[in-house]
């Protein structure tokens, strides 16, 4: 078994053992604040799960286990596995935490219903609190769909075209805070859209899967425009390792481009056809409701037509203007 080892942000200088299988599963890092936070994501969660218990309301299994094992759980390969070992070592590896931290844990975290979960353990007072910030106009733009939509696609190329990214590998606060990023971008990104908790702004299934969609090319150009660039992103930084382990720093950047490219918009596709079946299904319940709601008024016109045959053919009856059959012979 290989030790634990230490994370490499700032020290490029310190060459860190080669990447062999043995430590895909063996290098793990420990970060101290990644780990309680996860530790806190999870444990408040549970515990609103139990109080709800206690209150005999059942919650769904699927959500507990779509927050506390999906998304924390990405969260932790992401962060804490090799690939937080790596991060700063391989592009690649990078890239990788990438597509996790910004695409899938985001997605497994909005199943989870957190938001909903919150509100059905407050009390009134509590529940109107938190409705009013939801509703509030800073959170009503940052999670705005079309503004959302334009940070997930700009965020990737100011950070890899610009001189962005190096400064994330060589100081520690950056790099952190460009993790909590990904996921705050991801999240703003993809809980609007996936519609599960209570959000401002509420858009209909097909302008849901057109955000998607325009999201896809953006995501394949700049996989490309890493696949084919001559000159190393954060080029001081990888040959200062000076690796005598493959792949050498130009393959590695085009490993990097090809999973932004392909693992990108194979996410964003999976994404588009769960949106396409949860479309389906909302057409399906609203022709169910409309053709209730279409039997609930033929039953009550019919049985007003009934009624006023039955009234009209009660002895006695007559119409307004019109005199008792008695009277009219009298």
């Amino acid at each position: 078994m290989v030790p634990l080892l230490l994370p490499l942000h700032a020290d490029p200088e310190n060459q860190p053992p080669p990447l062999t299988p043995d430590r895909l599963l063996s290098a793990w890092t420990f970060e101290p604040w990644v780990v309680a936070s996860l530790v806190v994501m999870v444990g408040l969660y549970l515990w609103g799960v139990r109080r709800l218990g206690a209150r005999g309301v059942r919650w769904p299994l699927s959500r507990t286990l779509s927050w506390c094992v999906g998304g924390v759980g990405v969260l932790a390969i992401a962060l804490l596995s090799v690939l937080g070992t790596y991060d700063t070592v391989l592009f690649s590896v990078h890239m990788v935490q990438h597509i996790l931290l910004s695409m899938v844990a985001p997605v497994l975290m909005a199943v989870g219903a957190p938001l909903t979960l919150l509100l059905r353990n407050l009390g009134t007072l509590g529940r109107k609190r938190v409705v009013a910030v939801l509703h509030s106009w800073p959170v009503k733009v940052l999670t705005w769909p079309p503004l959302a939509t334009a940070l997930m696609i700009a965020n990737p190329y100011l950070l890899y075209m610009t001189g962005l990214y190096p400064l994330t590998l060589a100081n520690d606060w950056l790099h952190a805070w460009m993790h909590l990023h990904f996921v705050i971008t991801g999240c703003l990104y993809f809980w609007p859209l996936l519609g599960l908790d209570p959000m401002p702004t509420r858009l209909p299934h097909y302008l849901r899967m057109l955000l998607i969609f325009v999201t896809l090319p953006f995501h394949a150009f700049l996989g490309v425009i890493i696949m084919g660039s001559p000159e190393l992103i954060a080029e001081d930084w990888y040959l200062a390792f000076d690796r005598a382990w493959p792949p050498s720093p130009i393959e590695d950047q085009n490993i990097a481009g090809g999973i932004m490219w392909g693992a990108g918009d194979l996410i964003s596709l999976i994404i588009l056809g769960v949106f396409f079946v949860q479309w389906y299904q909302h057409s399906q319940r609203e022709a169910v409701r409309i053709d209730r709601q279409l039997d609930r008024e033929e039953r009550l016109a019919a049985r007003a037509a009934q009624a006023g045959y039955d009234a009209a053919h009660t002895p006695g009856h007559h119409t307004p203007g019109q005199l008792p059959a008695d009277e009219e012979r009298a």
